[in-house]
């Protein structure tokens, strides 16, 4: 009895090893089954997609060309239009004007106020411009680097608290931050005539200035003086003492064991000379302040720098958009092929019979 039980049991794996390979065989099989199927159908939907094309390309040539043709003439007869791009740095926060001006110049051209715009771009001393001519302005964050997008995070999370630190994320502020955020600019105009751009920066530079851009580079340029005016007084006082260190070791050089007093200060030689090298590095310290604050009023004395001004000939540029000659023959292919399409859904409709 012991002895049979070992060969059922045997017997009764070797079933299940049977069952369990026979599954996997009817699984594979299946799978392979479903695949062929797929690719048999995309076969027969390209092999019926090429009949089609064979047996009707005069009719698709015929209205690609015809197609090709009316966005060609319509391409040619649309008015042609150039533009022209000046990159410009403002100072004393005239950047908010200069956005909401180029606003306003794009509501008179809309408004066709032609009147206001002539007061606005001619003048004088200026070359005189059809301003009917002037199709419009857009302006944009000029080109920056990885490490000018660090900069503009960096002074945005110096104004939050921790919490708020703790929450920007650099990518989310850059990808949300506006147009004010920015140093450089870029301004691009259009016009239907080439030659006109470079007669439009008077204007351009009119839309700098307002009272508070006004009132903030007067309120700079009194900041200056009194810093200027404090360093240099630091700066002076160090000198005197620079004179009176190095007095006091050319009196005492001849003792250099002997103590001696600056003021009521009693000082050993090396301790002289100690503050002595003090003294100097400071100096250079406000001298170094004094030079970068001299710099700075130097590069920043007006509203705006001129980086790139426009070019004397605008150039063309066309967008695929309006391309008639090669959006035109796509739209007409297109629907060719829904009228087909639709064409096979009421035929297979009409003669399904459920």
């Amino acid at each position: 009895m012991s002895q049979e039980l070992p060969k059922n049991k045997n017997k009764d794996q070797e079933v299940d090893l049977i069952v369990f390979f026979n599954l996997i065989g009817d699984t594979l099989s299946k799978l392979f089954n479903f695949i062929n199927s797929i690719f048999k159908a995309v076969f027969s939907i390209v092999i019926h997609t090429i009949k089609i094309f064979i047996d009707g390309w005069k009719i698709i040539l015929g209205v690609i060309v015809i197609a090709a043709a009316v966005g060609y003439a319509l391409e040619s007869t649309r008015p042609k239009f150039y533009q022209s791009g000046m990159l410009v740095k403002p100072y004393f926060d005239s950047k908010y004007q200069l956005v909401n001006n180029i606003g306003f110049f794009n509501a008179l051209i809309d408004n066709k106020d032609y009147e206001q715009l002539n007061k606005i771009f001619n003048s004088d001393s200026t070359y005189k411009i059809d301003v009917k001519n002037i199709k419009g302005f857009t302006i944009e964050p000029g080109p920056e680097t990885e490490n000018d997008r660090v900069l503009q995070y960096q002074d945005f999370i110096k104004k939050l608290d921790t919490i708020g630190r703790l929450q920007a994320d650099y990518e989310i502020f850059i990808e949300n931050r506006s147009i004010y955020h920015g140093n450089i600019f870029l301004i691009t105009a259009k016009s239907d005539k080439k030659d006109i751009f470079k007669n439009l920066t008077f204007g351009i530079n009119s839309a700098f200035t307002n009272e508070y851009s006004t009132s903030k580079k007067v309120k700079d340029t009194l900041l200056y003086k009194i810093q200027r005016e404090k360093i240099e007084k630091s700066l002076d006082q160090v000198e005197k003492l620079q004179d009176i260190y190095v007095q006091v070791l050319q009196n005492n050089a001849d003792n250099p064991t002997a103590g001696f007093k600056v003021g009521e200060l009693p000082l050993t030689q090396e301790k002289a000379k100690t503050k002595e090298f003090e003294l100097l590095t400071k100096s250079l310290a406000l001298q170094d302040q004094l030079s970068k604050l001299d710099e700075k009023r130097i590069t920043e004395d007006v509203f705006v720098d001129v980086i790139s001004s426009f070019q004397a000939v605008g150039s063309q540029k066309t967008s695929l958009l309006e391309r008639y000659s090669i959006i035109f023959p796509m739209l007409a292919f297109l629907i060719l092929c829904l009228f087909y399409l639709v064409k096979r859904i009421v035929i297979y409709t009409n003669n399904y019979e459920g």
